[in-house]
């Protein structure tokens, strides 16, 4: 039986990178004493599949990977049982039934986005000029970036990967839930305020094996338009969500294909 599991990421493992996430889940499905499925051969292994990779330093509230079980629990009990194995920083939000017949979260991926937040260091009229910018991106012919990969490095039109671009403004969580003296503050509530207080650039990406746009690109395009160096750490960059494309060719959550398990 495939599952779905969708989980988050924050900022005290950002730097943590793909492959550890991986194995990291891999001993987590142990201690939890899932019936996971193993592949046949000489050196078997947990059938587990990842969508769209993270980058290093980004964190998400929007990750997905499949795995194969020879049976399966509730989806509260996937989800209880996964988060009291986890570390601060990754909590398993929800898991989905998936069909026989589904393709693997990695192989439909088709879209993510994302907030950027622009940090304080950053002086105040450079953050003006970037966010008042923004709006007129997309009027470009053409948006040429530097793209480098693990063999070479090339000037590419990034504009097609682009789906959309806006300010976006938020209040802090703490405000919307009606808290707004922070009497239920702590870490965790302090991480969710500061991705979603104030003005942040919010972005529709092109994600998965047909094309891929990572978020640092759009941002390099607008500091060259504006003419300030781009510092990758100026920026904190934080994945909402990523998206596969129904029958209709509509973006949906990877959640989508999967039934809650009752």
């Amino acid at each position: 039986m495939k599952v779905r599991i969708k989980y988050t990421k924050s900022e005290l493992l950002k730097f943590i990178g793909h492959l550890d996430v991986m194995r990291y889940f891999q001993k987590a499905v142990k201690r939890a004493g899932f019936d996971i499925a193993y592949s046949q051969g000489f050196s078997p292994h947990q059938l587990m599949s990842f969508a769209a990779p993270l980058a290093l330093g980004v964190t998400s509230e929007g990750e997905y990977f499949d795995a194969e079980f020879h049976s399966v629990v509730s989806s509260d009990e996937f989800v209880r049982r996964f988060n009291e194995q986890m570390a601060a920083g990754m909590e398993v939000k929800a898991a989905r039934l998936l069909p026989d017949d589904a393709k693997n979260s990695m192989s439909i991926v088709a879209a993510s986005d994302y907030l950027i937040t622009i940090r304080d260091e950053v002086p105040a009229d450079v953050k003006e000029r970037f966010l008042t910018y923004v709006p007129h991106l997309l009027e470009l012919d053409t948006i040429e970036v530097l793209k480098k990969t693990k063999k070479n490095e090339k000037i590419e039109d990034i504009k097609l990967g682009i789906y959309k671009v806006s300010v976006e403004s938020y209040v802090s969580a703490r405000e919307l839930a009606g808290d707004p003296v922070g009497e239920t503050s702590s870490i965790a509530n302090q991480y969710v305020d500061d991705i979603y207080a104030n003005d942040k650039l919010y972005m529709l990406l092109a994600t998965g094996s047909e094309y891929n746009l990572k978020p640092e690109l759009i941002v390099q395009a607008i500091c060259k338009e504006i003419g300030y160096e781009y510092n990758r750490f100026d920026y904190r960059i934080h994945r909402l969500e990523t998206y596969m494309r129904n029958e209709k060719e509509q973006l949906v959550s990877l959640l989508e294909t999967g039934t809650v398990i009752e």
